[in-house]
């Protein structure tokens, strides 16, 4: 099982302290992308208004931006700065729709600190609106109908960070699952979860099979007839599924760790 850090210090810090606790560990790095797909709408504020009447997703939207803009314009004076980091003191999308919108017209200038130039009128702003594509699901096609939408797709290429836990031993997951919780992101924390006891419980079956089978066609064979393994709780059940390739390359894993030793078809523990 492996864990996503976001960070290479994070990535030495994590696989620093699960071999502090005995459980072996490997670091990796690799080029990553994320594909985001978002619907983008853009026209002047009235128009906007206008056309998105009925859309509640929409209405929504361009009320929190004149609620943002009326906020803005009563506390900002034509020629003063601001800091880019007094307007952003917290995530506030409809704020950065806003000011993104004065940059792009001509209306705020400047970079850490930006300063308004001419106030202008809402209705007359031409306004850039993205939502992730499952956002409108419900209203897609209306939305189609009414606006001017774009689907954009966006990639974005990053280095990400791994820490892989090369142990089969239950309770050794279960420390390394623990440690992680401080790392990991969200997603790779439960997939390794799962992944985690999943292997853990097919490598252990395989090594009771081998203590009766002393060739790997045999190994095979039965474990391939014992599918999917099952691992039952008080609410949840885990079926794990395998094919053959899958089975040789835990075998290659086991063999390294020592478990046990391969030549040919002949195994042994």
């Amino acid at each position: 099982m492996r864990f996503e850090v976001l960070s290479k210090e994070d990535m030495m810090k994590l696989s620093k302290e699960l071999s502090k606790e005995g459980i072996m560990n490997k670091t990796r790095e690799e080029l990553g992308w994320e594909l985001h797909y978002l619907i983008v709408i853009k026209d002047k504020f009235s128009e906007l208004i206008r056309k998105s009447e009925g859309i509640e997703v929409l209405e929504d939207t361009l009320e929190e931006i004149r609620a943002t803009f009326d906020a803005l314009m009563d506390e900002w004076n034509v020629g003063e700065e601001k800091e880019f980091k007094e307007l952003f003191d917290e995530v506030n999308i409809p704020k950065l729709t806003l000011i993104t919108a004065l940059i792009e017209n001509g209306y705020v200038e400047g970079e850490e600190r930006l300063r308004l130039v001419k106030k202008p009128k809402l209705d007359e702003l031409e306004i850039e609106l993205r939502f992730n594509i499952d956002e409108l699901e419900d209203v897609l096609g209306e939305i189609e109908d009414k606006l001017d939408a774009t689907l954009t797709t966006e990639l974005s290429f990053m280095r990400k960070y791994f820490v892989e836990v090369l142990e089969i031993e239950e309770e050794l997951i279960k420390r390394a699952l623990e440690i992680a919780e401080e790392y990991a992101t969200e997603e790779s924390l439960v997939e390794a979860m799962f992944v985690g006891i999943g292997k853990s419980v097919l490598a252990n079956t395989i090594l009771t099979i081998a203590e009766k089978k002393d060739t790997k066609m045999e190994l095979i064979e039965t474990l391939l007839e014992h599918e999917p393994l099952t691992v039952e709780g008080r609410r949840e059940k885990i079926n794990i599924y395998f094919d053959e390739e899958a089975i040789e390359d835990i075998l290659k894993e086991l063999q390294k760790m020592g478990y046990l030793k391969v030549k040919g078809n002949r195994i042994w523990l």
